[in-house]
């Protein structure tokens, strides 16, 4: 339904993909961040705040991309 006559109005995954990252991203670090704390119990050392941001620049991406995913999925169920 790439161009299908139902398409007029819907917003593309991408642009939903681009407004959901600035809230992904920040979820991913602390969940990332809070992860590792609790890592130590097994070994694992804790990482900076600083690695958690820098790790969720690009761990932020797939986070984003499923957000909007489900976002999609709700509005085309309130469309119908």
């Amino acid at each position: 339904m790439a161009n299908g006559a139902g398409d007029e109005g819907r917003w593309p995954l991408w642009k939903l993909g681009v407004m959901f990252y600035p809230f992904a991203a920040p979820a991913v670090a602390i969940n990332l961040f809070m992860l590792m704390l609790l890592a130590q119990v097994l070994g694992l050392p804790a990482i900076s705040p600083y690695t958690a941001l820098t790790a969720s620049v690009l761990l932020g991406m797939p986070a984003a991309w499923a957000a909007a995913r489900w976002a999609r999925s709700l509005l085309d169920e309130a469309a119908e």
